[in-house]
């Protein structure tokens, strides 16, 4: 009998299902990194723009206000609280805090919220 080399129909399909499968596999792990790639781009926007509107240097009177930029929308509350007399200076304007609170929104159900504080002296509009 004369053996002859080479692969039998039952290997090659083997291998062949084998390589499909990895294939299929690799496609789903690219998919998944790109959604999860687009969800951090969407965190990373709303977070900028809510450090942009905590950080704002205009007049911030008491009260809410709301926007959207582009697919986010934002509201920033703006509530005045007195100042811990620890936080006061020893000369000088007196002072109140402002709380601040920006939530951005985007998507069905994302949302980010970002909270500070911020030491203001009376004498700047919207203070008491």
């Amino acid at each position: 009998m004369k053996h002859e080399r080479g692969f039998t129909l039952l290997e090659v399909l083997v291998a062949t299902l084998i390589l499909g499968l990895a294939v299929v596999a690799l496609i789903q792990l690219s998919s998944q990194g790109l959604r999860l790639l687009k969800q951090s781009d969407d965190h990373q926007q709303a977070a900028l723009l809510a450090d942009r509107l905590v950080r704002a240097t205009g007049p911030l009177a008491e009260g809410t206000e709301s926007g959207q930029e582009g697919a986010l929308r934002w509201e920033r509350r703006i509530a005045l609280r007195s100042a811990p007399d620890e936080l006061a200076a020893p000369s000088g304007p007196t002072a109140d805090l402002l709380a601040l609170s920006v939530t951005v929104r985007w998507g069905a159900s994302r949302s980010l919220e970002l909270a500070s504080l911020r030491l203001v002296p009376r004498s700047l509009p919207g203070a008491r």
